[in-house]
C-alpha cells in the first residue's frame, strides 16, 4: 500500500511488463538510484509509457521529498 516504508535504493530495476519472459529488450527501462545522492525507492510499470515512481523521504526528515537523483536507461525513441 501507499502507507509502506521505502527503505532501499532501486538498484539497476529492469521493468518487464506482466507475463514478458525472456532478455530485456529496448524499452524496457532499467532504473537505477544504487549510488551516492539516489533515492528512488519503488518502480511500479503501469504501461509502456507510464510508471509511478516511489521517492524515499528525505534523510534528516522523513516528512518531506524535495529533491530525486536517479537514472533510467534502455529507453527506445520516442518514449
Amino acid at each position: 500500500g501507499s502507507d509502506e516504508i521505502i527503505a532501499g535504493n532501486v538498484s539497476k530495476y529492469t521493468v518487464l511488463p506482466a507475463g514478458y519472459c525472456g532478455q530485456p529488450k529496448k524499452g524496457h527501462l532499467i532504473f537505477d538510484a544504487c549510488f551516492e545522492s539516489g533515492n528512488l525507492g519503488r518502480v511500479d510499470h503501469i504501461t509502456e509509457f507510464e510508471y509511478d515512481l516511489f521517492i524515499r523521504p528525505d534523510t534528516c526528515n522523513p516528512r518531506f521529498r524535495v529533491w530525486f537523483n536517479f537514472t533510467v536507461e534502455n529507453v527506445k525513441e520516442s518514449q
